[in-house]
C-alpha cells in the first residue's frame, strides 16, 4: 500500500512540475521580444520587428498587388500630416465621436488597410494595433494652419536614395524602431507612399540586410510607468 501512494505521489508531483514548467513556458513566450544583450553596451535590448512577422501572411498579396496609379500616397502628403519628422500622424478626417478609440473604431480601418469610398483613398496600415488607445498620440486636424505664428523649425526628414552605405547596396533605417516594428505597414501595400514602398515584401526579415543609422535616432528602450510612492 505505500509503495502503491509512493508511486502515485511521484506521479502527481511529475505532473505539478510539468504544469508549472509548461506555463512559465508559454507566459514567457507571450513577451515582447526583446533580446537582451551581454556586456556594457549603450543599448542594452534589440527592437524585433515582431510586426513584419505578424503581418507576412500578406507578403505575397502585397507584392502581386497591381498599383493603383489614381489613389497612390506620397512622401509629401505623409509627411504634412506630422508636426515635425518622427511625430505621429495627425487624424486628417472627421472623428464620429470625440471619445472614440481603438479597435471599435479606428482599428476597423487600419488594422488591415483596404480602399475607404468616403474619403477616396487607402488607409495606412497601423505599425502598432496592439496600443488601442490611439487618441493618446493622435489628434484630430482641425486646421491646416498655425493659430499662432512660432519660430518652430520642423526637423529634416530623411531623403530617399541618399541613405546607402555603398551604391547599390540596401538603404539604412533612417529611424527609430520602437513603434514602428511592423516595416510592412509604411513600406508595402496599396496605402504604402510610392518613394518608400519595397519591391520585395516577401521578404520578411528586414534587419537582415537594413540597419539601424544609428548617428541619427537610437532606440529609448522600453517605457516603464514609475511607480508612485
Amino acid at each position: 500500500m505505500k509503495k502503491r501512494l509512493g508511486i502515485i505521489s511521484l506521479f502527481v508531483i511529475l505532473f505539478i512540475a510539468f504544469i508549472t514548467i509548461w506555463n512559465f513556458s508559454y507566459q514567457t513566450g507571450r513577451e515582447e521580444a526583446y533580446v537582451p544583450m551581454d556586456g556594457n553596451n549603450a543599448i542594452t535590448e534589440i527592437p524585433s520587428e515582431i510586426g513584419v512577422f505578424q503581418r507576412a501572411e500578406f507578403a505575397l498579396d502585397y507584392a502581386n498587388m497591381p498599383i493603383d496609379e489614381n489613389h497612390q500616397r506620397t512622401l509629401k502628403t505623409y509627411y504634412n500630416n506630422r508636426a515635425y519628422h518622427g511625430a505621429p500622424p495627425s487624424i486628417p478626417h472627421p472623428v464620429k465621436e470625440e471619445r472614440s478609440m481603438g479597435g471599435n473604431t479606428c482599428l476597423q480601418c487600419h488594422q488591415n488597410g483596404g480602399f475607404a469610398e468616403k474619403f477616396n483613398a487607402y488607409a495606412p496600415v497601423t505599425p502598432h494595433p496592439e496600443m488601442v488607445n490611439c487618441r493618446q498620440c493622435h489628434v484630430p486636424q482641425h486646421t491646416k494652419t498655425l493659430f499662432r505664428g512660432t519660430n518652430f523649425e520642423r526637423l529634416q526628414a530623411p531623403q530617399v536614395g541618399v541613405n546607402n552605405a555603398l551604391e547599390g547596396s540596401p538603404p539604412v533605417v533612417p529611424h527609430q524602431i520602437q513603434m514602428h516594428e511592423n516595416c510592412l505597414s509604411c513600406h508595402a501595400g496599396p496605402s504604402a507612399p510610392k518613394e518608400i514602398r519595397v519591391t520585395h515584401p516577401e521578404r520578411i526579415n528586414c534587419r537582415q540586410c537594413h540597419v539601424l543609422n544609428n548617428k541619427e535616432t537610437t532606440d529609448i528602450g522600453v517605457f516603464k510607468r514609475q511607480s508612485i510612492p
